[in-house]
């Protein structure tokens, strides 16, 4: 394995390590959990709003437009499509919304949990080339699975994971600027 292959593997498996932790308080990361609902009418342009604000007084502002936008699609998922595990769901009952930001120095880890089990279908690549789709690419996107397709191409990685209790969260990093530095304005 050449240095450069090496080097990109530690990479990724540091950035493992930070994702699976909570920053801790005295530590150069920061930790926010919002819970939201999905029956309000602004659920999403509260997350949104939130992301941005948490974003700008932590000093990460380069990367504001594209979280916002990945939160956006996700609690918009939720939304649109989250149907809560039977034993979860209460009659009557608001959908919850969990929405987790892990920022450290490298790394922004974003993760949305949900109260449905069932696993994101997240998309494999594009069916078609998009010099091949011409004047006619909203023709040929899917139906199912845009903003998972979003979410990837702003992110650096996706993936979900179940949680214990049901549900599920789906995740996404973002690889800061190593010359930018976290702290407030």
């Amino acid at each position: 394995m050449d240095a450069r292959k090496a080097e990109h593997l530690m990479s990724e498996v540091d950035a493992f390590a930070h994702w699976y932790v909570v920053p801790d308080p005295f530590s150069t990361g920061r930790f926010l959990a919002l819970t939201l609902f999905a029956e309000f009418p602004d659920t999403v342009r509260v997350a949104r709003r939130l992301t941005g604000a948490f974003l700008r007084g932590a000093g990460v502002k380069d990367i504001v437009d594209d979280v916002q936008l990945a939160v956006s699609e996700l609690v918009g998922n939720v939304v649109n499509h989250a149907v809560p595990d039977r034993h979860l769901a209460e009659p009557g009952g608001a959908r919850r919304i969990d929405v987790t930001f892990k920022l450290w120095p490298k790394w922004l880890f974003v993760g949305v949990a949900d109260e449905d089990s069932t696993p994101p279908v997240l998309p494999v690549g594009e069916a078609f080339s998009p010099g091949l789709m011409g004047e006619l690419s909203e023709a040929v996107l899917p139906d199912r699975g845009r903003g998972l397709l979003i979410v990837q191409r702003l992110a650096v990685a996706v993936w979900w994971t179940p949680e214990d209790r049901g549900g599920k969260t789906v995740w996404c990093r973002f690889d800061l600027d190593h010359e930018a530095t976290i702290g407030p304005d």
